[in-house]
């Protein structure tokens, strides 16, 4: 069975391909609106041993997010709005037999509900995945400080192929440098660069 997961390059996303590969044969699949390199990506899925893809999304979703962001002042909708258009997209574009991502337990956002599993695995024919849903970021943390060599620092600084990444450049692009500190919380980010 081949699954494809959501990839980053971050420690969330690389624990869950860890945890699905005795079942499956995974592939990181980078989502984008084409703005950012998706090069920490495919470096991290070298490093780790697994295939790596990338899935093109509707720019007209980034725009959407970004109105919606700026409008709101934080980046919570947007990032939830390109979140499930993702999964959506990477079950259309891909064979796999199932479609997971990184999200966990606590994260406020992104998530997937039960109504849009539900839609996808109906809609698509795939099964959907969250192997990190029922653990916590303590439990997260302690499990890729065993198996992973991670690199951590302000979301601004760390190279990754994510969401936050383009919608940043997206908004930047729009609205000015001083939008994105106005929307973005500063936050730590981080970087898997290999196995331990």
């Amino acid at each position: 069975m081949r699954a494809a997961l959501l990839y980053s390059a971050g420690k969330d996303s690389t624990l869950a391909a860890l945890l699905l590969e005795d079942f499956y044969d995974v592939t990181l699949v980078t989502a984008s609106f084409g703005v950012v390199d998706p090069e920490p990506a495919r470096e991290a899925a070298a490093a780790l041993g697994f295939p790596h893809e990338t899935v093109e999304l509707d720019r007209a979703v980034a725009r959407e997010a970004v109105s919606r962001m700026y409008d709101d002042g934080y980046p919570r909708n947007g990032i939830q709005r390109v979140h499930e258009h993702a999964v959506e997209q990477v079950a259309a574009a891909t064979d796999a037999d199932a479609v997971a991502d990184g999200t966990r337990r606590d994260d406020r956002v992104p998530t997937v509900d039960r109504p849009l599993a539900q839609s996808v695995e109906d809609r698509f024919g795939v099964d959907y995945l969250a192997p990190l849903a029922g653990i916590g970021r303590g439990a997260i943390d302690d499990m890729v400080a065993e198996r992973l060599v991670v690199e951590t620092g302000p979301s601004a600084e760390i190279p990754k192929a994510d969401y936050e990444v383009e919608l940043r450049s997206l908004l930047r692009a729009e609205h000015g440098a001083g939008a994105v500190d106005e929307v973005f919380p500063e936050h730590t980010q981080s970087r898997v660069r290999g196995r331990r």
